[in-house]
């Protein structure tokens, strides 16, 4: 099922990019340098190559019975041009993925999952549809171009044909840009840095693409990689499937209780129910090391008397403030902002603090 191609990576490849295996694809890590990708989606403009990114269409006239069956999130409350975060998860509560679900029509959606749980998640669709609807994978046939940061919406008024300032965040159009028809234009993103995500057929991706960076000259736009956009998302605080959650980690244990519904019943939600009336063992937390170094997933966390409460499961050095955070579960009992954690890193327990994300 993966086969999909990315239609710009000549592009990518003549613009210096440091290139490497990812869920199947030849994708982009960076350009120039991480920190400087992420301080230009920060403080302007970047645009990503995000193709690698699945996408399904559920259709029929019990789509949304079974999305209902299928998805934490309540997707009665979904209207034409409405987009939602949510996710798949299993009988026992686990996230099997975490997704955006897109309203395209009455009875027509677009579900678009992670690329390295693509197969698994369309076989656990296919699976449980027990409903009169059809699944559909159109990943080969569609290209993701996410133009991100505070210039985002500037750029692309200057060839849309709409005013791409009046969509709201999660909503989205089918729209023109350039001379492009048929673009889902999605106030979307895993950058917390504003911008759209642009969902273009194949066939019009390279053309997209090089009409973004001609006309994003101007506001000194820059081609952006896999490496900016994970410390982009850190700095959020969002979650990285894979990294902070799992289809052994429950959504109420990693902090999206607010994706659960709770009057609709669906796969998974008994357990998860149990969970956030009875406290989860483990929570999913944010810190910052006060002392010198770099958390790495799978690092030890322990408390100030020795004694181990967690692990690492996402860290870097934020571009935007200079210091080291990182995200990671600890047990749920020792959970306490007033007092200092210790990453074990290289054999030396680092000092960090409990932090609220996100962290800028």
């Amino acid at each position: 099922m993966n086969s999909k191609k990315l239609q710009n990576e000549k592009y990518h490849i003549s613009a210096g990019a440091k290139m490497v295996p990812f869920s199947g694809y030849n994708m982009p890590i960076w350009y120039t340098s991480i920190a400087d990708e992420h301080n230009c989606v920060r403080n302007n403009v970047g645009i990503f190559d995000v193709s690698h990114m699945g996408e399904f269409i559920v259709s029929g006239i019990e789509s949304i019975k079974f999305l209902q069956k299928v998805t934490s999130n309540n997707i009665e409350k979904l209207k034409v041009g409405n987009a939602q975060y949510s996710s798949l998860t299993n009988e026992n509560g686990g996230i099997i993925d975490d997704l955006i679900v897109y309203c395209l029509n009455i009875n027509k959606y677009m579900l678009v999952v992670n690329a390295s749980n693509m197969k698994k998640d369309f076989d656990w669709l296919e699976k449980h549809n027990l409903y009169k609807a059809k699944i559909k994978n159109i990943s080969n046939n569609i290209s993701l171009l996410a133009v991100q940061g505070p210039k985002a919406s500037s750029l692309l008024n200057t060839i849309s044909n709409t005013d791409l300032s009046t969509i709201k965040y999660y909503n989205f159009i089918v729209g023109k840009i350039s001379d492009i028809k048929n673009i889902i234009i999605s106030a979307t993103g895993y950058t917390g840095a504003g911008g759209f995500e642009l969902y273009v057929n194949n066939k019009d991706a390279k053309k997209l693409w090089n009409k973004i960076i001609q006309i994003g000259k101007k506001y000194n736009i820059q081609p952006i990689g896999l490496g900016a956009r994970d410390t982009l998302r850190l700095e959020m605080g969002y979650c990285l499937h894979g990294s902070d959650i799992n289809d052994q980690i429950n959504p109420i244990e990693a902090g999206l209780d607010w994706i659960c519904k709770k009057n609709v019943n669906y796969i998974g939600k008994k357990a998860i129910d149990s969970n956030r009336k009875n406290n989860p063992s483990k929570k999913l937390i944010g810190f910052t090391l006060t002392e010198k170094g770099i958390p790495r997933s799978g690092y030890k966390i322990f408390n100030s008397n020795g004694n181990e409460i967690g692990t690492v499961t996402s860290g870097s050095i934020s571009p935007s403030t200079g210091k080291a955070i990182g995200l990671g579960f600890i047990k749920f009992n020792k959970i306490d902002y007033k007092k200092s954690i210790f990453i074990e890193i290289r054999n030396k327990k680092i000092e960090a603090k409990l932090s609220k994300t996100p962290f800028i």
